[in-house]
């Protein structure tokens, strides 16, 4: 398949290669906070916090379901007196007992590795919080153990619908008094998504849409994705996992520190050196670095650093700085263009983003 920028200009095109809406399932990010919010205070979620703040919180799920645990321990930050873990398998770790709160994610209730979790928790006595498709598996587990449910729609991909998966887990924080998220923190997050929405919309031309922009920086290269803080690498590994599933695209990423000490020498490799006079395509680095206004200064000073060093191997940058107050707000404008540009790859390959197949193919294989 060969990227054909153009595509992305060409409404009817855009429209025949997204045959599921998966734009308009981005765009619906906005709508999605406010509804999950209210479905969250409208269940028994709010009783999560009866028993006092637990001794730790772990969040159970898979692909979306498990951002939505990166997101929260992002949101929470250093600053909560609780770890904040989220688990991607079968198991609890030994040490969760009576005394943690396990919160359980799944899209369609259905997550085999979810429910594991789930079933395990409810043996081992922990409290239980599940998020996820209405009448299925999770929702029995949680209502045979008295526990709160909150349900999500299971329209869509799961992927396209990280913020419903998302922001009940953040409600619960609030509940429990770990983290300040009020009404108002719920709505600026909510209003940055429509605004990115709104400039990243299909029929916004390639050189003032960010979405389309960042997707022809990301086409034929070999794109490393890295966050300057703990919260923007949760954006930075979002990125890479919709580049793999909405464009069925490679992607590195990583967070400063770390890409210090390994990521950063492949400068020095042959994928570094650009031939602008070279016909074969997606053979070269370039590098996207994700800032946020709470950076460590040493961190700062290492990102910074990192970039010069980039640009000095030829390595071409790209800068893409979190806006907003609270946590949930500067992240959602990191995950938002993220998404967009994700899915305008895709349709810039003439790839419909929706299916994967390759996963689904896997799935099949494991249940034989």
């Amino acid at each position: 398949m060969n990227w054909e920028p153009d595509r992305l200009d060409d409404q009817g095109l855009l429209t025949e290669g997204d045959p599921s809406g998966m734009l308009r399932a981005v765009a619906s990010s906005a709508a999605q906070i406010r509804t999950s919010r209210r479905a969250a205070l409208e269940s028994a979620l709010p009783s999560v916090a009866r028993d006092g703040r637990p001794r730790a919180i772990v969040v159970a799920g898979l692909g979306a379901s498990g951002v939505a645990g990166d997101i929260l321990n992002a949101v929470c930050g250093s600053g909560v007196p609780l770890p904040v873990l989220t688990v991607r398998s079968y198991r609890l770790p030994g040490w969760i007992g009576a005394n943690d709160l396990v919160i359980a994610v799944s899209r369609s209730g259905r997550t085999e590795e979810t429910l594991a979790v789930a079933t395990e928790a409810v043996r081992r006595g922990c409290r239980l919080l599940a998020v996820g498709g209405s009448d299925s598996p999770l929702q029995s587990i949680a209502r045979q153990a008295s526990a709160p449910f909150v349900p999500v729609e299971s329209d869509g991909p799961a992927r396209a619908a990280v913020w419903s998966l998302a922001v009940p887990l953040v409600v619960a924080a609030a509940e429990l008094g770990l983290i300040d998220a009020g009404e108002d923190v719920f709505e600026e997050a909510a209003k940055r998504l429509e605004d990115i929405a709104h400039r990243c919309r299909p029929a916004s031309e390639s050189f003032i849409n960010p979405g389309k922009s960042l997707a022809m920086g990301i086409a034929e290269s070999v794109p490393m994705i890295w966050g300057c803080s703990p919260l923007a690498a949760v954006a930075a590994n979002r990125w890479a996992a919709q580049l793999n599933e909405n464009g069925k695209y490679p992607a590195i990423w990583g967070e400063v520190p770390g890409v210090d000490h390994g990521q950063i020498a492949a400068f020095d490799g042959p994928l570094a050196q650009r031939d602008i006079f070279a016909d074969d395509g997606g053979r070269e680095i370039r590098l996207f670095v994700l800032r946020d206004v709470e950076e460590h200064p040493r961190v700062a000073r290492s990102c910074e650093a990192a970039v010069r060093l980039a640009e000095d191997r030829g390595v071409r940058v790209t800068r893409v700085v979190a806006e907003g107050v609270h946590p949930l707000e500067r992240l959602a404008t990191l995950i938002g263009l993220g998404d967009f540009a994700s899915t305008y790859l895709a349709l810039g390959y003439g790839i419909d983003p929706a299916p994967v197949a390759a996963i689904t193919e896997l799935r099949a294989r494991i249940s034989q």
